[in-house]
């Protein structure tokens, strides 16, 4: 694993040790969290399928810049952020995203065309209202958790395994995630909420598959197939996973369906 900076912005890469295709692949994280959401098996896994793989941390997150101005951070910044990866890689690439960074992948695609995109659990173009009520309703304790973090404080472990997780996951790896969960900006909260929703007419028109979670408190189904239908694809859902689908136990059905999505449509 490589890890390399492009600018001031923290890029993990992992590349092939033969090249077999040609598009290489952007991963785009989400709210809390770094690129090192990716690290443990996405990149090594599509690397070995033969794909260039890099995993951005955006402006204010793991080694990327200016940590102390995090809640200056509008999306349009995390848009441009990828943006500024995307045009320093040798060929434009295929853009993952996951949760809010599934929600800057759709931002993106507003002024900019990508070979295609995955959203998975992805905050859906009409926003995280329904995410915050659903909430509210049914895990208030979470709910209240993620606000503290807002403001910087540390999550709990139980709380990190009530967001992320569905399938059994062991205590060390919580606490890894707990130390290197972080908190998110104020502004691309706010942004994702009501102030800076996708404009859907203005996007490029690209193959797109979307994800999600069966057991997802934050973006349960109903939203992932909300955000199917603004796009007019048929989602898919894996009832037996939380949140964090690439760090779920099994986060390599996820990887296969990606990989045979993108061999169909995309990769020839």
């Amino acid at each position: 694993m490589n890890r390399s900076r492009f600018g001031d912005l923290e890029v993990i890469a992992r590349t092939p040790s033969t090249v077999v295709r040609d598009t290489p692949l952007l991963f785009v994280h989400g709210a809390y969290t770094a690129a090192w959401c990716w690290e443990a098996h996405f990149l090594p896994w599509f690397a070995d399928a033969g794909f260039a793989c890099y995993a951005v941390s955006l402006s204010g997150h793991g080694h990327s810049r200016q940590h102390g101005m995090l809640d200056s951070y509008s999306i349009d910044d995390y848009v441009n952020d990828v943006a500024e990866v995307v045009a320093a890689l040798p060929e434009a690439p295929i853009l993952i995203g996951h949760s809010m960074g599934g929600f800057v992948v759709q931002k993106f695609l507003e002024h900019h065309t990508a070979p295609a995109a995955v959203l998975m659990a992805s905050v859906p173009p009409q926003g995280l209202w329904s995410s915050a009520l659903g909430l509210m309703f049914k895990k208030p304790t979470l709910l209240q958790d993620l606000n503290r973090m807002l403001g910087g404080a540390a999550p709990s472990v139980d709380s990190v395994r009530e967001a992320l997780f569905h399938q059994p996951v062991d205590a060390e790896r919580l606490r890894e995630y707990c130390l290197k969960s972080q908190p998110e900006s104020h502004r691309a909260i706010w942004d994702m909420t009501l102030f800076n929703l996708p404009h859907v007419a203005r996007m490029a028109d690209v193959p797109m598959l979307v994800l999600g979670a069966g057991e997802d408190h934050l973006i349960p189904p109903a939203l992932v197939q909300r955000t199917a239908q603004t796009y007019g694809v048929d989602e898919i859902l894996f009832e037996d996973m939380g949140h964090a689908m690439m760090l779920e136990r099994d986060w390599e059905q996820v990887a296969t369906c990606m990989l045979r999505w993108l061999e169909t449509q995309i990769v020839r």
